[in-house]
């Protein structure tokens, strides 16, 4: 792993809603071509940290920085495949009118568009329901068309939220396949999850709980340092000891 400048600085940053602080003071890097996992329980800040990552949202106090350029900066969205919780889909659309729609925003044009939108829903097993309705899918079929739209301009950073929930077992191994595929390819991955099982599969995981980040390695030395034989058992151990 490239440990060269990072795609993503985080200092001191902390998020405040009226008098309610959600983030803490988190500070962390990511490298290049590494997946960089954000665990957590639900409330625990994950997803307005990836806001603040993604420039949607401002930090109260603190720096974030994107491939070196201070944070929010709209001309840096063009490199960030985002992905948020809930599906932004157009759902009288199909997914192919959806596919378009996007990709006319990332300037995707005549072949290469062609080309893009076949590989995404490849990736996502979607090619057969590309001409139906996005309000005839169910769910799971709507998170994995919103995870081909964030891939779709091959951006040098993705950055999802909760991607695989809802997705079938065998569909979501596919897709973490894929992931690491893009990993070689020299993309950079930040993804939330509560899931632990795919917290494992992450290069390095920053573990956050109440809006403080507890924890930050790889899942081996994560689970070594606390001297527990599971990623969960590792999160207990670091939530209660900064606690």
């Amino acid at each position: 792993m490239a440990h060269n400048s990072p795609v993503i600085r985080v200092t001191d940053a902390s998020k405040q809603f009226g008098k309610k602080s959600v983030l803490e003071h988190i500070s962390l890097d990511v490298f290049p071509s590494e997946t960089f996992g954000l665990l957590g329980p639900s409330g625990s800040g994950k997803t307005t940290l990836v806001k603040l990552l993604t420039g949607i949202d401002q930090a109260t106090s603190g720096f974030i920085e994107a491939f070196g350029t201070p944070m929010p900066r709209l001309d840096i969205l063009s490199k960030i495949g985002y992905m948020a919780q809930s599906d932004a889909l157009y759902t009288e659309l199909s997914a192919l009118e959806n596919l378009d729609f996007y990709a006319a925003l990332y300037g995707l044009k005549g072949a290469r568009r062609k080309q893009r939108i076949s590989a995404v829903m490849d990736i996502v097993s979607l090619q057969d329901h590309l001409h139906k309705k996005v309000m005839q899918y169910s769910g799971g079929m709507k998170r994995r068309l919103s995870l081909a739209i964030a891939l779709l301009h091959e951006p040098p950073l993705l950055i999802l939220d909760e991607p695989t929930v809802g997705i079938d077992p065998l569909l979501r191994q596919a897709i973490w396949t894929e992931l690491k595929a893009l990993n070689t390819k020299g993309t950079t991955i930040i993804l939330t999850t509560h899931v632990m099982d795919e917290a494992d599969k992450c290069d390095r995981l920053g573990m956050i709980r109440e809006g403080r980040l507890i924890a930050v390695d790889t899942p081996t030395a994560l689970i070594e340092r606390a001297g527990k034989p599971s990623i969960e058992e590792a999160f207990i151990y670091y939530g209660g000891v900064h606690s």
